[in-house]
């Protein structure tokens, strides 16, 4: 019997002690008792059980917990995100209709950025000396010179002669020019000139070797100069073939496409691939650099059918698959896998698992996949 029992029965037979040590005086009085301790007993009993049972000191848990209240941004089971009007407007969401078109078929190539020879030009030493800074000082890494503009000095010092000797001996001749020979004063100022390190552009100094004092060798590359905003793109391609094929080419720079020009397909193979050249033009190059690696698309003269969206609106789930997310209702989004091929430096064209007329997440898609 447990321990609640027991003092049940306990406390019953304590209004009895009597019947409880056995002192009865008769057999008659001892069943009139004894018949009385059992109703008693049994009301004690059915009291007990309907009682509730209350924990001790020290287990108790409290009150249970509120339920949440559930109207925040939260991910669903089925994977969809539960998004109220309140979150979209401070997460700043924005959509569009998906429309399909037919669309050139694109190639993305590896490519990098290179220097126009008509805009661009390096400055070299032509003879052995110490170089010393032009009348503006020398010039540093992004600078911007004028044509023709002197950049530095080179001062010979082959057999004992100097920058200074040469001056002189050339203002010695022109002094005599009606007695010396015209090729010695033609010789004289040659020599002078060989020592001016001039830009042969205008632009900005893409890269700057020299330092005063330094002693260069002769063809030594000191300076570089590049028109910022007329750049080259050479890419390279594994079709022979696309060279003929290309009705337009893109770069992507900062979110912006800037269109490319093709200007030719070399005749020769570099690391087996064909380098194709492109002219870039616009103030939107001044973020690229000479030697930059980058993405070339090009686009052939072939369609195919798909819906044209911003590369920015596709992400990766946590299968790494791509996805979009579209607008299934006021409130609630749902991811899409879908496949696509790209049309521009910052365009795609999704070719399935997205259909005309949903709504896709343009913008803030990334803060709807982070939902959790």
């Amino acid at each position: 019997m447990s321990r609640r029992w027991t003092t049940v029965l306990r406390g019953a037979c304590s209004q009895h002690p009597s019947l409880w040590l056995g002192a009865q005086k008769s057999p008659s009085e001892r069943l009139a008792r004894a018949a009385t301790l059992v109703v008693g007993l049994l009301l004690a009993l059915v009291g007990a059980a309907v009682q509730p049972a209350l924990a001790g000191p020290g287990h108790d848990h409290g009150e249970a917990p509120a339920p949440a209240a559930g109207n925040g941004p939260r991910r669903l089971p089925d994977g969809s995100v539960f998004l109220p009007k309140e979150a979209q407007r401070q997460y700043g969401l924005r959509t569009v209709l998906a429309e399909t078109g037919a669309w050139p078929r694109s190639l993305e190539l590896n490519g990098r950025v290179v220097m126009d020879p008509n805009a661009g030009g390096r400055v070299q030493a032509m003879v052995a000396g110490r170089l010393t800074p032009g009348p503006g000082g020398l010039p540093y890494a992004g600078q911007r010179v004028r044509q023709g503009q002197v950049l530095a000095y080179v001062t010979p010092e082959v057999g004992g002669q100097n920058r200074s000797l040469n001056e002189s001996r050339l203002r010695r001749l022109r002094e005599l020019a009606d007695t010396v020979p015209r090729k010695a004063i033609e010789e004289a100022e040659a020599a002078v000139a060989n020592e001016r390190l001039v830009a042969p552009v205008s632009g900005v100094i893409a890269r700057a070797n020299g330092v005063a004092g330094q002693v260069v060798e002769a063809r030594e590359i000191l300076f570089e100069v590049v028109d910022p905003e007329r750049l080259l793109v050479e890419a390279l391609a594994y079709d022979p073939g696309l060279g003929a094929n290309v009705a337009g080419a893109s770069l992507g720079v900062g979110g912006d496409s800037v269109p490319l020009q093709l200007l030719g397909a070399a005749r020769s193979l570099r690391d087996e691939a064909l380098p194709l050249t492109f002219r870039a033009r616009g103030t939107a190059l001044s973020a690229l650099a000479v030697g930059q690696p980058v993405k070339v698309v090009v686009q052939t003269r072939e369609n195919i059918p798909g819906i044209a969206l911003p590369a920015a609106s596709l992400l990766k789930n946590p299968a790494n698959q791509t996805i979009v997310w579209v607008k299934q209702g006021a409130e609630q989004f749902v991811p899409r896998v879908v496949t696509h091929v790209p049309l521009d430096g910052a365009r795609v064209a999704v070719t399935s698992g997205l259909a005309a007329g949903e709504r896709v997440v343009l913008q803030a898609a990334g803060l709807v996949n982070q939902v959790r």
